[in-house]
């Protein structure tokens, strides 16, 4: 009998339990654009990065778990260098639990597929951010393309007529319709990791029944909130002839049948640091970026990225130093931005804006080599990242618009010793889960102000309370639970599927 996602104590063991036993050891195939690892040249030899970003977050300790094959594009400089005859390679590195396939684009599939349709397009198209999407027909075309070859891929990686294939984001809307035809058995979830707009904004869209019966090729398709579904159903309503069931969250399109459905995403809990180190971290921190020592630190962690809200939480710094002259000295906000989208024109203006604002924030409260602002533009890993998610007093998430926000869920998790506060956009997934988080309008410059001071004047009681809430809620619904809401939802499609094949159309007279 299969268990009861919502009763299951959710950890790698809980996601094998369900693999060995209801899905009976099915090979799960991953695919995103990105990839878990890259190799690439440095200093003359061949080395291993780990990629950042909160998909790959969120889906590498499943793939610890549950092995099988990661189908991404390889995009690391030596990438080619390390794979075997099929394009594989065995990750992670230090102890290999599951296979990545790579995927090799030619300049002009990346320029189309990637940059133009997903990231000028699709990604804005999303996003209420207040950037106007482009579509362009060749960038549609190379989109179709790309999403043909990974699909070539996934039926080359499977070994049944029905595996179970896990499709991640907004870069394969195509994808579940192009493999259902392929392999009409198989159980596909696809999961669309970014906000999905209402119908009014999808139709700006020049191939929306395209896109939507695309999706709908999938057995199973995942938002991060109701209010996502529910915008998707709208779309569906709006542009094909189908039947949705809003009481069973499904839409019947050409006989296929899609179950849709919130599974807000999450992070694994990680090791805990004790307590005791906190004071020593704090101080590297301290040390690495020339600060005071009784400075407050306030900190954000984005890719430098125009729906993250990071010009609108460096205004709210220079408010609160307006309303709260007192912190001038005594307040530094670190600001950590990861390069993205490089070649995107809008990208490149958007990082010279904030650089700008920094620079004239920070010429305008300097006295004695005191800079408000430490603006932190360059890659940086997961153990780096943890040391400053210790260090902080106030992490400030202020995305525009965003799916989930697992950067929220990540400085909880680092915060062992029950200390420090979370400013959070009302505009984020994250917030309908965080309640004990200090909720703000990113837009209101003086409201997110006053929530730093707030944050930065909290009694360490209050803080404790607050914190104990949302470590509470984090380590309970963790990614585990996320991959094993989708997995075990998928066992039941498979059970449904079966019992329904043994049924008789018709009961002889």
């Amino acid at each position: 009998m299969m268990p009861d996602a919502n009763q299951l104590s959710w950890s790698p063991d809980a996601l094998k339990h369900i693999l060995k036993e209801h899905l009976h050891d099915q090979e799960i195939i991953t695919v995103s654009n990105r990839e878990p690892y890259q190799h690439v040249y440095k200093e003359c030899a061949i080395k291993v990065q780990s990629a950042a970003g909160g998909l790959v977050t969120a889906l590498e300790p499943i793939m610890r778990a549950c092995s099988g094959t990661w189908i991404a594009h390889g995009s690391g400089d030596a990438d080619r260098e390390t794979v075997d005859a099929h394009d594989h390679v065995a990750v992670p590195p230090d102890k290999p639990a599951y296979q990545l396939r790579r995927i090799w684009l030619s300049q002009a599939e990346e320029d189309g597929y990637y940059d133009g349709f997903a990231n000028e397009g699709l990604w804005p198209l999303c996003h209420m951010a207040h950037n106007q999407p482009s579509f362009r027909s060749s960038d549609w075309e190379m989109y179709q393309q790309v999403n043909r070859k990974f699909a070539h891929a996934v039926i080359q990686e499977a070994h049944t007529e029905n595996p179970v294939v896990l499709i991640q984001d907004y870069h394969f809307a195509l994808l579940p319709g192009y493999i259902h035809k392929k392999l009409p058995n198989a159980t596909i979830i696809t999961f669309w990791h970014i906000p999905w707009p209402n119908v009014d904004i999808f139709s700006i869209c020049p191939w929306p029944t395209e896109i939507l019966v695309g999706l709908l090729g999938s057995s199973i398709l995942g938002f991060h909130t109701q209010n996502h579904c529910n915008n998707f159903f709208e779309c569906v309503d709006r542009f094909l002839e189908s039947r949705i069931d809003r009481e069973t969250l499904t839409v019947s399109y050409h006989e296929q049948l899609t179950a849709v459905r919130a599974y807000p995403i999450s992070i694994a809990w990680p090791e805990q640091t004790a307590v005791k180190h906190f004071p020593e971290i704090r101080k590297k921190i301290i040390d690495e970026n020339y600060l005071s020592e009784n400075i407050s630190i306030g900190l954000g962690v984005d890719r430098m990225d125009y729906t993250k809200g990071i010009l609108e939480r460096f205004y709210a710094i220079e408010r609160l130093l307006e309303l709260y002259p007192e912190w001038i000295g005594k307040f530094v906000f670190i600001q950590i931005a990861a390069p993205t989208r490089s070649t995107i024109s809008n990208y490149q203006k958007f990082e010279n804006e904030v650089r700008e604002l920094s620079d004239r924030i920070n010429e305008r409260f300097a006295h004695d080599g005191y800079h408000p602002i430490c603006l932190r533009i360059a890659h940086h890993d997961s153990s780096e990242v943890d040391q400053y998610y210790i260090a902080a007093d106030v992490c400030f998430v202020s995305s525009l618009h965003d799916g989930m926000n697992l950067i929220a869920k990540e400085f909880i998790a680092q915060r062992t010793n029950e200390q420090g506060v979370l400013v959070l956009s009302k505009f984020t997934g994250a917030a309908s889960e965080l309640s004990a988080a200090l909720i703000v309008n990113p837009y209101h410059v003086d409201e997110c102000a006053e929530a730093l001071h707030l944050a930065l004047t909290m009694p360490i009681e209050e803080q404790r309370q607050r914190m104990i809430s949302m470590r509470s809620w984090v380590k309970e619904f963790n990614v585990y639970r996320w991959a094993g809401r989708m997995l075990t939802d998928a066992v039941r499609l498979r059970q449904d599927k079966h019992i329904a094949d043994l049924t008789p159309t018709a009961i002889p007279g």
